[in-house]
């Protein structure tokens, strides 16, 4: 597998923008057959309320679909990729997954949410697992990396990868021996895509990550900065 993850912050309710600079940070991506973004990546991630939100959120066919499943399709690349999603019974902190071919395999809706997300958010039920090209792989976001139930999903379904969107707050300490402990028992590829600075007084540790099987680091980001991370699992 060649994976990849991109560490992004995206301009505070510009998604116009966070589009197309997500597009430029896939394409430097490359070959990869996964490509990680972050959790909410079009939009920041800092909250009021739904109302405040609503105008930066889309249906999961919108917009931020129709920038990068062209370039899963160019690409030959599954994409996964945090957004606001509106549905019609409310909002939803989701990720999309495309798969290489372009077309929108699911959208996964964040299951466990952080105090933050309970400001607009409802809470996603589905953990899916998908049968890509180079392997089986499932998605996360964030909190949900903190629920047993999703320790569970790993130990049960055994995914070669877990495609993990996220917004890590940085509360000033190493966070790989946490992920570790969380995933222990479960041996796959975990590519940690997150964001980094400030939004609204949050801060967020950046520092995305490839782990090895096991919770090793194959690749790590620096705490600030956009960027691409990449790992071939056959080097």
């Amino acid at each position: 597998m060649r994976l990849a993850a991109v560490q992004y912050r995206p301009p505070k309710g510009e998604p116009e923008v966070a589009r197309r600079e997500l597009v430029d940070r896939v394409r430097e991506a490359g070959d990869a057959d996964l490509i990680v973004c972050p959790e909410m990546a079009t939009s920041g991630y800092v909250w009021s309320s739904p109302q405040e939100l609503l105008p930066h959120a889309e249906a999961p066919d919108g917009p931020t679909f129709q920038a990068l499943s062209e370039r899963a399709r160019a690409q030959g690349a599954w994409i996964v990729c945090g957004f606001p999603e509106i549905a019609p019974e409310g909002l939803y902190n989701s990720a999309l997954v495309i798969d290489d071919q372009g077309r929108l395999a699911a959208c996964y809706r964040k299951v466990l949410l952080f105090e933050a997300d309970r400001a607009w958010a409802r809470m996603g039920k589905e953990r899916p697992v998908f049968d890509a090209g180079f392997g089986r792989m499932t998605p996360g976001i964030c909190m949900d990396l903190n629920d047993d139930r999703f320790a569970l999903h790993l130990h049960r379904c055994q995914p070669d990868v877990v495609a993990f969107c996220t917004n890590w707050i940085d509360q000033g300490q190493d966070i790989l021996p946490y992920w570790r402990w969380r995933m222990f028992g479960w041996r796959g590829w975990f590519v940690a895509a997150d964001c980094w600075g400030e939004d609204r007084g949050t801060a967020f540790y950046g520092r995305s990550a490839i782990l090895a099987p096991g919770g090793e680091p194959a690749a790590l980001a620096p705490a600030r900065g956009d960027c691409v991370i990449r790992w071939d699992t056959e080097r």
